[in-house]
């Protein structure tokens, strides 16, 4: 999966920018349910890169991937022997 640059902010040199093809490559729900939770605060927010494009911080889509993960540990965790 390729990632872009994004060379015009300050002090965000090197930032990754995943694309909206690659968050949905990377998140399995459709870009409605993707629209929804970020309108909820429940996914990272979508940014403008130019007028006709949009991207996401590639390190936040990875936390909120890494903390669902989590999540799932989680709850697997408590009482965990089967009988």
């Amino acid at each position: 999966m390729t990632e872009t640059k994004n060379e015009a902010g300050a002090g965000q040199e090197g930032q990754r920018i995943y694309s909206h093809e690659q968050v949905l490559a990377k998140v399995p729900m459709c870009a409605r349910t993707i629209l929804n939770m970020e309108k909820r605060n429940e996914f990272p927010r979508r940014f403008r890169v130019s007028p006709r494009r949009v991207g996401w911080d590639a390190d936040e889509v990875e936390a909120w991937i890494a903390a669902r993960k989590k999540e799932r540990r989680q709850a697997a965790a408590p009482g965990a022997k089967a009988a």
